[in-house]
């Protein structure tokens, strides 16, 4: 069987429990099966992932989009899918680690004008902590299911090496050999100071010249990345030792604590109504940037990216800010409210946010209330959106964008397997 039938096969348990509310098992066939369906590139040992209307592979955005799979990786197509996705990523951080997203192939066209050129290969070099952490991620999760060892690969341990070299050669960026300048372009997609950014003291976190979103950075200590790259940093630790590089793993581990440590020294805010709080961004020397994005790495998704614990008070607090008003990013209109972000138009909620705000909820009200927004949303094409007007849903940007797809399909097998699809669907249905 191939993959795209396997994994259809799999979800079919759900049809039955889902059809209880019109029109939501088509939704979320279409949307749990869209990454497959439609951005898969397959040949032997290699997967390549288009995010959608755009024809490059984002690390970031290509694990986000195969890792409601991951589950069913038991099966032999599925498995050889998701090798070919590690293989690729692999492949892709050692031509270059501090790009963000990459060519199927070698190629000469080049959308932007930046400096220093990027390779044929890289279709974008904004380096983003997140994009060396998703693969680390990915990787465990699959050893974790399958125990598969063949994706630890010579090239794997030497990509996973360069990673986590980055990732410590960025506390001190001022002695880091990356610089990035755009010309021709809105000022959230160059660096200032010649390529360097804004200055940053020492803090053991590190540093990162973009968000998820690709918008740069208003302060380089992207404070949620850094959580994200501390968690990662353990899936790190732990590849390195199935591949028997005690160093390696010891660095990782390493690195991790220093980055936690920095975050408790310098990424917390005391906020006038919600206490102490996760700042979105900082640099050391004193600032910090109180808000959340919508795109993953956000403070919104800790739990979500098992990088904060979601009981624990500080992400209660942040999570209240978060959602709330003192946000200057999150939006409310007549058919939504959520997160939004300055990388699409003012008042536009993301389905990714909404979709990480019910993964990281232990309210059923509040789950079915995002369930039956997400279903009210979606402007009659079965499909999610990046953004999307809460007054007017049918204003929306990027019409296939497969992580929000795949978002959507994660939260609802999310809650079939936890055993709570039925009490959320009750109260959707109310």
């Amino acid at each position: 069987m191939d993959c795209e039938s396997a994994i259809r096969q799999k979800i079919q348990p759900l049809k039955d429990e889902l059809s209880l509310i019109p029109d939501l098992w088509p939704l979320f066939e279409r949307c749990f099966m869209n990454s497959i369906e439609t951005t898969i590139r397959q040949t032997p040992g290699d997967t390549f992932v288009i995010t959608g209307d755009i024809p490059a592979m984002w690390l970031r955005d290509s694990t986000a989009q195969v890792l409601h799979y991951v589950r069913f990786a038991d099966d032999p197509a599925v498995a050889d899918m998701l090798e070919g996705v590690i293989a690729r990523q692999a492949e892709c951080v050692l031509r270059d680690p501090y790009a963000n997203a990459f060519n199927r192939e070698p190629s000469g066209y080049k959308p932007y004008d930046d400096t220093p050129r990027a390779s044929d290969w890289v279709w974008e070099r904004k380096y983003e902590i997140d994009s060396l952490c998703y693969p680390m991620w990915l990787a465990e999760k699959y050893l974790a299911k399958t125990g598969r060892e063949a994706i630890l690969t010579e090239r794997f341990h030497e990509a996973l090496s360069l990673a986590v070299h980055v990732l410590r050669v960025e506390q001190n960026h001022a002695e880091s050999p990356y610089r990035f300048s755009r010309r021709n372009c809105p000022p959230s997609d160059t660096l200032s100071r010649g390529g360097m950014g804004e200055p940053v003291a020492f803090t053991g976190m590190t540093w990162s010249g973009f968000r998820p979103s690709d918008d740069a950075c208003r302060y380089g200590y992207l404070v949620p990345s850094n959580l994200f790259a501390a968690r990662a940093l353990q899936s790190a630790k732990r590849l390195a030792e199935r591949l028997g590089d005690a160093a390696l793993s010891n660095e990782a581990e390493a690195l991790s604590a220093e980055i936690k440590a920095g975050v408790e020294a310098h990424g917390k805010a005391i906020h006038p109504v919600f206490g102490e709080i996760y700042a979105y961004e900082t640099d050391g020397l004193g600032n910090a940037n109180l808000m959340d994005d919508a795109n993953v790495p956000s403070l919104l998704a800790l739990p979500y990216l098992e990088a904060c614990d979601a009981g624990s008070s500080i992400y209660k607090n942040t999570r209240r800010f978060v959602l709330s008003k003192e946000n200057p990013y999150y939006y409310e209109g007549a058919l939504a409210a959520g997160v939004g972000s300055p990388h699409t138009p003012q008042g536009y909620v993301w389905p990714i946010a909404l979709c990480v705000q019910a993964m990281t909820s232990n309210d059923a009200r509040e789950i079915a209330g995002i369930l039956k927004t997400l279903m009210n949303t979606h402007a009659g094409t079965g499909f999610m959106h990046e953004s999307f007007h809460p007054d007017d849903p049918a204003r929306f940007t990027r019409k296939w964008f497969a992580w929000a797809n795949s978002m959507l399909g994660e939260l609802v097998y999310r809650l079939y397997e936890d055993g709570r699809l039925a009490d959320v669907l009750r109260l959707a249905g109310a």
